[in-house]
């Protein structure tokens, strides 16, 4: 049965433009891989925004900095780019979107009520990053659903024997039994690969079904918090549609959206993570060279005036 976009359902104040997947004349499903859509020349383009500036080039290359940009604008020809983008490292709140993957796997098999209570605590997690609402969610479904479905060969999101992934293994509180990832030790982590992965099958109705991904679009939608890719698009695409989770913590910053702008013709999934303690403001300003490296352009952006300072090994 041909895909449909149930990102094109979720409440959108205006309707997507191409996003049929297939065809009922024998057109290709879409993959269930982001990774499949890798391109050369968006791989191209987005390495030469990123390395332009010497700060980024410099997190990148001690491997405290990734990103992952999926371009979906022609749902027939999509395309995907990653600096770093299967490399793990602490991901603070942004894994709760696997939380909310879990509670509505739950859902769908019955195992958990769709009660007014649980969507309140589901939004408050994802729109507001609240910690005590994560924490009663996790314990709601479990460490062991999430690792199960994070580790699902059907459809990984963690890869225990490879690069690692998107994984949750503690309460978002002080108190509780731990259970970290096997590769590293970290209680919560993401590579950029894993969770562009995850948008992108919530976008295309992948993720348990069409009707669930819907619904937890519909969490993410219009973040209630306004730092780091939403501050910029806030003032270049005020009228974008934004599906939205981030996560910090000491100097580990992280986010994770995609943009749905019709305005501007941009339909685009950005996820970053950077280990740097002006890691907020260089989140904020990575969302310039990722669209200018979706069009393609030969222009590099600006490198913006700051004041970060880049901690270099051994410092």
């Amino acid at each position: 049965m041909p895909l449909k976009s149930a990102f094109a359902k979720a409440n959108l104040k205006t309707t997507p433009l191409n996003l049929e997947t297939s065809n009922d004349d024998g057109g290709e499903e879409l993959a269930a891989e982001v990774v499949t859509y890798q391109n050369p020349a968006l791989q191209l383009a987005l390495q030469d925004q990123i390395m332009a500036n010497p700060r980024w080039s410099a997190l990148i290359k001690q491997k405290r900095m990734s990103i992952s940009l999926v371009d979906l604008n022609d749902m027939s020809d999509i395309h995907y780019a990653a600096i770093n983008g299967d490399h793990m490292m602490y991901a603070a709140s942004m894994p709760k979107i696997a939380v909310l993957y879990a509670a509505f796997d739950a859902i769908e098999e019955g195992d958990l009520p769709f009660t007014k209570e649980i969507q309140k605590d589901m939004w408050l997690m994802i729109s507001k990053s609240n910690n005590a609402a994560s924490t009663r969610m996790i314990d709601r479904v479990g460490f062991q659903r999430i690792e199960d479905l994070m580790c699902n060969p059907e459809n990984p999101f963690y890869d225990k024997d490879g690069v690692g992934g998107l994984w949750v293994g503690k309460r978002y509180a002080a108190q509780g039994k731990r259970n970290p990832e096997p590769l590293k030790g970290l209680s919560h982590a993401a590579t950029t690969s894993s969770v562009a992965k995850l948008y992108y099958q919530l976008a295309t109705g992948q993720l348990i079904n069409e009707k669930r991904s819907e619904q937890m679009l519909k969490y993410l939608k219009d973040p209630s918090l306004h730092h780091k890719f939403v501050n910029t698009l806030d003032r270049i695409a005020p009228e974008a549609t934004l599906f939205r989770k981030s996560g910090s913590w000491r100097n580990w910053h992280c986010d994770s959206v995609m943009v749905y702008d019709e305005a501007r013709s941009k339909h685009y999934i950005l996820v970053a993570m950077v280990e740097h303690p002006n890691g907020e403001k260089i989140i904020r300003n990575l969302v310039r060279p990722a669209e200018l490296a979706l069009d393609q352009s030969a222009i590099l952006a600006p490198t913006p005036d700051s004041n970060e300072t880049v901690i270099t090994a051994g410092t």
